[in-house]
């Protein structure tokens, strides 16, 4: 497919196609009792939300969970960093999307202040071995990144503020996406390049 997105009759067409994809892999993956766990990351307004929401919307509800993480508790902060989220990785015949991860720690984290320089440092050391023991024991990991033009991101904050029936995507945050744009590239290649691993690209 080109790189321009599909309008209409064509866009609905590659969707069903898309989906139906989904549906039978996912067929395959609860008889054959595989471990499926999607990574969604991106920028703010990059579009994650819509393009969960088009990949779940056909898979059966029984063996499909979304994963919005919270913000840690104080006890969690007090954990080892990748512990809080081993509660929600898949069983087999699951699958599992994480809507943000743990790569939090690589982009968001740093970029706002909300973990030191030793922090953020162990968590980029740490993620290859990690993730390698993930596929290891037999976990299907996907990792997808989610861009956005700084213009584009401008216009869909704004479509947050204005649009009642996209209020609740609006966040703190949403103003140092745009101030810090060129902050979070950096943080991005920086992780990008540190976390990909022959067993988890």
């Amino acid at each position: 497919m080109s790189g321009k997105t599909p309008t209409g009759d064509a866009y609905e067409q590659d969707l069903q196609r898309l989906q139906l994809a989904l549906v039978r892999y996912q067929q395959h993956a609860i008889a054959a009792g595989e471990k499926v766990l999607i990574i969604f990351e991106g920028r703010d307004a990059a579009g994650k939300d819509g393009s969960i929401q088009r990949i779940t919307e056909h898979l059966s509800t029984r063996a499909t969970r979304v994963i919005a993480p919270p913000k840690p508790s104080d006890r969690e902060r007090s954990q080892w960093f990748f512990q809080r989220y081993v509660q929600w990785l898949p069983a087999a015949g699951e699958t599992v999307i994480f809507n943000r991860s743990w790569y939090n720690r690589g982009g968001v984290e740093p970029v706002m202040g909300f973990c030191t320089a030793d922090e953020h440092e162990h968590f980029l050391r740490e993620v290859p071995a990690f993730e390698g023991m993930l596929v290891d024991s037999g976990v299907r990991l996907v990792k997808l990144w989610l861009d956005v033009s700084r213009k584009e991101q401008k216009k869909r904050l704004e479509e947050r503020r204005t649009d009642p029936l996209k209020v609740l995507k609006s966040s703190p945050l949403d103003e140092a996406a745009q101030s810090r744009f060129d902050d979070y590239t950096a943080a991005r290649d920086g992780m990008l390049r540190r976390t990909h691993s022959d067993k988890a690209p």
